[in-house]
């Protein structure tokens, strides 16, 4: 394939690319922030002990 199709990245006005690891660490930041999140709302509404209720009482 050609530099056409692919353009470089890169100049002196373009920050340089993130590695995988880093881009990783910020997904990972991100998801647990989300998760966090979702936790919280679901204590709120007393979701989580209805769960553990049902799980206790189907063993």
């Amino acid at each position: 394939m050609s530099e056409e199709t692919f353009p470089r990245q890169g100049g002196t006005a373009a920050a340089p690319p993130k590695g995988l690891p880093q881009q990783m660490e910020e997904l990972m930041a991100d998801l647990n922030a989300d998760l966090s999140a979702l936790d919280a709302d679901l204590q709120s509404t007393g979701m989580s002990q209805r769960t553990a209720g049902e799980e206790g009482a189907a063993g």
